[in-house]
């Protein structure tokens, strides 16, 4: 087994397409469970790019091949995570956490003192391990055109 190295994405990063393909293969499950489907499926290599210089990407390699991502955003009160993915493949061996420790550094290098994210109302796996993970729920949103909850915030306080 390789050891898991993690890197910033930067300009020398050149491996968009394999960082969509990590995406859409970590999402693939929810594909017919969530509605709206998941924002992942109108990804494409340069909105990946975009999206890295614009925000603040990490992504995990196992040897040489991708095997996790993480992309960060600072808000006002918070680091708002998204794409958090891992190749089905990789779950179980930690790469989520070293991911979201490097997220909990970079908000405490930004001055901030929680993390947020959000996740699809129907994804409770996902709920109770990010739960496990420290985070608890503290609203429930709705997508546009939607007259039911479809997600769920979260958040993780600093300390």
């Amino acid at each position: 087994m390789s050891e898991i190295t993690l890197q910033r994405l930067d300009d020398s990063f050149e491996c968009w397409d394999e960082l969509l393909a990590l995406i859409l293969t970590s999402f693939a499950y929810m594909n017919g469970s969530i509605d709206p489907p998941s924002s992942a499926l109108s990804l494409t290599p340069q909105s990946l790019k975009e999206k890295a210089m614009t925000e603040i990407g990490y992504v995990a390699l196992d040897g040489n091949q991708l095997a996790g991502c993480i992309f960060c955003r600072p808000e006002t009160e918070s680091l708002y995570i998204g794409k958090l993915a891992i190749l089905p493949s990789e779950q179980g061996k930690g790469i989520g956490q070293r991911l979201l420790a490097l997220a909990e550094a970079t908000a405490r290098e930004q001055g901030l003192d929680a993390l947020r994210l959000e996740t699809r109302i129907e994804l409770t796996g996902n709920h109770a391990t990010f739960a496990r993970w420290g985070f608890r729920k503290t609203a429930e949103n709705r997508h546009a055109g939607f007259d039911r909850t479809t997600s769920i915030e979260m958040r993780k306080a600093l300390i």
